[in-house]
């Protein structure tokens, strides 16, 4: 797991991009004017997120257009698998220790 893809979705500008770029490919002046900042200063967070490897960009036309690399997001989706299962696993067992406290209050009910 690459620390440098949390360093760069930790700022809030970089994933509003991130989140902007999961619906497609867009222009840095897309991204800009969706997020409501100048370009220049879109630029910086894209070329944060680029060197993380988050994003990648290729040049169309007079523009450059930016889009998500997966292999970041699914190391990340791999990285927090394990955390998942502990987290399933700790509330199966609290479900079945309350089915069980459940189940024994029920004949002191009808004592």
């Amino acid at each position: 797991m690459n620390t440098a893809t949390f360093g760069a979705l930790a700022e809030p500008h970089r994933l509003g991009m991130v989140e902007l770029l999961r619906d497609g490919p867009l222009s840095v002046g897309d991204i800009a004017d969706r997020l409501a900042m100048g370009q220049p200063q879109a630029s910086k967070h894209l070329r944060v997120l680029s060197d993380a490897g988050l994003v990648e960009s290729q040049p169309a036309a007079n523009k450059r257009m930016y889009k998500l690399r997966e292999e970041p997001l699914q190391e990340m989706d791999q990285w927090l698998s394990a955390f998942r299962a502990s987290w399933e696993a700790r509330l199966d067992r609290l479900d079945s220790l309350l089915a069980e406290m459940q189940g024994k209050s029920k004949p002191d009910e009808m004592g």
